[in-house]
């Protein structure tokens, strides 16, 4: 059930990004340093070469009671409207057209899909971040849109829908990068965010905006207020840098040069290392250093549960893939990163798949 709200009238004020943000990853005092920013900045990123596939939610019966402050409940329903559609699909297009390593179809069943989207008003718009959707919840969405996305309005408009996408591709809030060095009026941002269209609590307003992310977190040491992933704010709320303090901030809007980057360099178009084949009862090295990437393929000759796994001690994410024509669907995964553990795969595969 969504949040007790305010029963409100339309209004143009800027409406944000309600973060789902995974809870962070505890690593052990003796994990630091290098070994520590490499685990965390990788702890929601995809493998590469993975296909993500989408729903929208289509039934009359999919949606959730909104409570209002008075106690009253009014019912909303997940399914969009056809242009509400539409304007997801061409965020999804803006991030295949910077050529990264991953691949988006939409489905039509959503046991097929990863991401789950529905369009539930006054719920804010949202999504999980990176592989974090894959954990099981009661709430089956993993992204949804509060307001019409379907506008001229670009911040409302196309730039929510690349932000949300850019959770799912598992990228944090920009504003809260620690080294932004925004000095908050908290005052002024608290009564800002309290009030229609967000109405949010101060827990949700420092959770979204006011508390910096982990160091380890970001993916490079400069601040970028230009990103997809940065909120723009209005003339009042910041003290610091002090070029905003008197003016609005505000994003160039779609992605930035540095949303690029950092997108390609965990995402890249190609794999740079050969895929390696694989046989059963045998072991192979991994040839890759920190952050890379090493495929392997591997046909069964018999339907039967295999067991793939790690041995040594390093930290790796794992993960299993079908190859379904020119695409890879996710079967398993598994991520061993900061444990005395080996990863590890059990599950039956079928005779003449790859």
């Amino acid at each position: 059930m969504a949040k007790a709200i305010e029963k409100q009238n339309k209004t143009s004020a800027r409406r944000y990004c309600s973060s789902k943000r995974p809870e962070p990853k505890v690593l052990k005092e003796d994990i630091s340093g290098k070994r520590a920013r490499l685990i965390v900045q990788n702890a929601t990123k995809w493998a590469n070469g993975t296909t993500l596939y989408y729903y929208f939610f289509d039934k009359n019966t999919d949606g959730a009671y909104v409570t209002y402050n008075d106690g009253t409940k009014e019912w909303r329903p997940w399914k969009g409207s056809a242009n509400q559609m539409a304007a997801v699909r061409r965020g999804f297009k803006v991030w295949e057209a910077v050529g990264i390593g991953l691949k988006f179809k939409e489905v039509k069943k959503r046991e097929e899909a990863n991401i789950r989207i529905a369009f539930m008003q006054d719920d804010g718009s949202w999504s999980y971040v990176g592989r974090d959707i894959l954990n099981k919840r009661k709430d089956p969405r993993t992204m949804n849109f509060g307001w019409n996305v379907a506008t001229q309005d670009r911040h409302n408009g196309i730039d929510t829908i690349v932000h949300e996408i850019g959770h799912t591709l598992g990228l944090p809030h920009e504003h809260q990068n620690p080294f932004a060095g925004i000095v908050w009026n908290k005052k002024a941002v608290y009564a800002a965010l309290a009030a229609p269209p967000n109405s949010w609590s101060k827990e949700e307003t420092d959770f979204n905006i006011i508390n910096k992310i982990s160091k380890d977190e970001v993916n490079g040491s400069n601040w970028d207020p230009n990103s997809i992933m940065h909120y723009p704010f209005e003339k009042g709320l910041i003290l610091k840098p002090e070029e905003y303090a008197n003016k609005d901030l505000e994003p160039a809007g779609g992605l930035s040069a540095q949303d690029i980057e950092f997108a390609l360099l965990f995402y890249p178009t190609q794999n740079v290392k050969k895929d390696i084949i694989v046989t059963a009862m045998a072991s192979y090295p991994i040839d890759a250093d920190n952050c890379e990437q090493q495929n392997y393929i591997f046909k069964p000759e018999a339907t039967k549960k295999y067991t793939i796994q790690t041995v040594g001690q390093l930290d790796t994410v794992m993960v299993l893939s079908e190859k379904v024509g020119t695409e890879l669907k996710y079967v398993a995964g598994d991520d061993n990163s900061g444990t005395d553990n080996n990863a590890l795969i059990s599950v039956t595969l079928s005779k003449g798949k790859t």
